[in-house]
Formats: C-alpha cells, sequence, structure tokens
C-alpha cells in the first residue's frame, strides 16, 4: 500500500509530504494505482520548481518507494495551488481504488 501523509503546521500552511510504499494493485511495471501516484507526485516537485521560487528539500529512495518533501519556509500560493492539486488526485485515486492500495492522511 502506498501512504501518503501530508505534513501541514498549526496555522495550516504545508510544510511537507511523505510517499512511502508501493500499492500493490498489480505486479511491479503494471501497477496502475502505483504509477498514477507516482506521476502525480514527482509532476507536482518538477511543477513547484519550475513554476515558483519554493525550493523543497526532497530525499527519494525508490527501492522502499519513499518520497519524503519538505519545506523550510512558508510556501508561496503558487505552491499551495499545485500541493493542493495533487491532494485532490491523490483523494480522487483512494476513492477510485480504496484505501487498500492508497491512504492519504493530513
Amino acid at each position: 500500500m502506498v501512504r501518503v501523509t501530508i505534513l501541514k503546521n498549526k496555522q495550516g500552511d504545508y510544510t511537507g509530504f511523505t510517499f512511502l510504499g508501493h500499492a500493490g494493485y498489480a505486479e511491479h511495471g503494471s501497477d496502475i494505482v502505483c504509477a498514477a501516484v507516482s506521476v502525480l507526485v514527482i509532476n507536482t516537485l518538477n511543477s513547484i520548481e519550475a513554476f515558483t521560487k519554493d525550493v523543497p528539500a526532497v530525499r527519494m529512495e525508490e527501492k522502499e518507494g519513499r518520497i519524503e518533501c519538505r519545506f523550510l519556509e512558508r510556501v508561496s500560493k503558487e505552491t499551495v495551488l499545485l500541493l493542493d492539486s495533487m491532494v485532490l488526485g491523490l483523494r480522487g485515486i483512494e476513492k477510485e481504488y480504496g484505501r487498500k492500495y492508497i491512504r492519504l492522511s493530513s
């Protein structure tokens, strides 16, 4: 199962997120749930880098399926929009395929 944890501070501002695991929906290389989640997360990170001035601290470990993203400073409204969009997509995948394969928490 993929576990995605959205991190926010007490004021409700994004401080990062963690993506861990593999969905287990199908065999490695054919797992559409894992692929969809990965695309959303990686595209969000690429979009933040390309379209904003925010600089996240990112750590990836492919074997265990881990992506950790932390923001050391308050993020821009553009990054908030990109992260909101990622969360919307992840919730849609969770609703469509179920919490057996993906769990989103914040």
